[in-house]
């Protein structure tokens, strides 16, 4: 049977407020699943869409927690009442055999409201299953939500995509939830020293709090010059090593995007490679690097999309950092908003007002 459901919808014209809907999601097709959400994450990348233009009305969220209600007859991996996290990374890839599907969705006013992959803001949801992972269930159903996309994409990025290894130095632009996540993960794999750069001294005291050694706000001092005194050493035969083993640039803005490549560590001719700077936060412009500096320091500069991971592994994994109190999503969640509420949500997120990460909690 349909599922009566309220779901956020962004309309057709730019700028005009998102709106809340009512709506009937209709039976899953052979290769989705219904789901009965507690709570989404609010992130940036939304903004993004939101400001884009579009042709028609998109619905949008990737990362929340709920339990099914109803599944397609191929979906094998999960069953009606199992608690389960939605993204919009195929949760294994790998070993799929067909593509998953985004959802397009039927407005009361006979228009259809797209989505490229999975919808969250919204009480209840229709995915395809390669973006439903199953979980125990034995955890808390709100702060979890997050691991969808900020915990995921941040702390992927470090453990999987940059491999950072114990002892190697981490710096970490813009600390926000999947920034915050990043330097999470830097402590679980005893990075030495774990740097954050900020604008704000509060988000920079915040950052402390997960892991990060250092602060810097780059609104006062050169970041560059300030993570290479903090890395400053000489190698056995004296030349002089300065910069960050990994930068990671967690927002993707032009200006960031462009220092993270001099952040990262020199390299030495003949002795030692430089370091590598990690694209993680998603671009809004184009980027003009420094191939001199790539090339005569051997530097690498990666991108880095959902943290390199493979949800049905990696999940459970964070969600044990979380238990043990590796990753503490109850700090790292710092507001919290109703569905009616989105406009208020996205307005704190796009003003700097969301220290960590922003949930729906429906």
């Amino acid at each position: 049977m349909p599922t009566d459901a309220r779901v956020v919808v962004v309309p057709e014209t730019t700028g005009d407020p998102l709106r809340v809907e009512a709506v009937r999601i209709p039976d899953p097709g052979p290769y989705q699943v219904v789901v009965k959400q507690y709570a989404s994450g609010v992130c940036h990348s939304q903004l993004h869409q939101i400001h884009r233009p579009r042709t028609s009305p998109v619905i949008l969220g990737h990362e929340s927690t709920g339990i099914v209600v109803a599944r397609g007859r191929e979906v094998t991996h999960v069953k009606e009442g199992d608690d389960v996290m939605v993204t919009w990374v195929p949760r294994d890839g790998e070993h799929a055999s067909r593509r998953p599907d985004g959802v397009d969705l039927q407005l009361a006013d006979g228009s259809i409201a797209k989505t490229t992959s999975s919808f969250t803001w919204a009480d209840v949801t229709v995915a395809d299953e390669q973006y439903v992972v199953r979980t125990p269930g034995n955890h808390k159903k709100d702060v979890t939500a997050i691991i969808g996309c900020a915990v995921m994409t941040g702390a992927g990025a470090v453990y999987y995509t940059a491999g950072v290894q114990k002892g190697q130095s981490v710096a970490v632009f813009g600390v926000g939830g999947v920034g915050l996540s990043a330097i999470a993960a830097a402590k679980v794999v005893d990075a030495d020293p774990v740097i954050a750069v900020d604008l704000d001294d509060e988000k920079l005291a915040f950052a402390m709090k997960f892991g990060a050694t250092h602060g810097v706000n780059a609104s006062r001092v050169d970041p560059i010059a300030a993570i290479r005194e903090l890395t400053r050493k000489t190698d056995g035969a004296g030349a002089p090593i300065f910069g960050a083993d990994f930068a990671f640039d967690c927002i993707g803005v032009r200006k960031t995007m462009e220092q993270i490549l001099p952040a990262a560590r020199n390299g030495v001719l003949g002795s030692r490679t430089g370091g590598t700077a990690v694209l993680v936060g998603v671009p809004t412009t184009p980027v003009e690097l420094d191939a001199r500096d790539l090339l005569i320091n051997e530097k690498k500069y990666l991108g880095s999309i959902g943290g390199s991971c493979r949800p049905d592994r990696d999940f459970a994994m964070f969600l044990r950092w979380y238990a043990e109190g590796d990753l503490d999503l109850d700090a790292l969640v710092t507001r919290r908003f109703k569905i009616d509420e989105i406009n208020e949500a996205v307005h704190a997120l796009e003003s700097g007002q969301i220290t960590g990460r922003a949930i729906l909690e429906f």
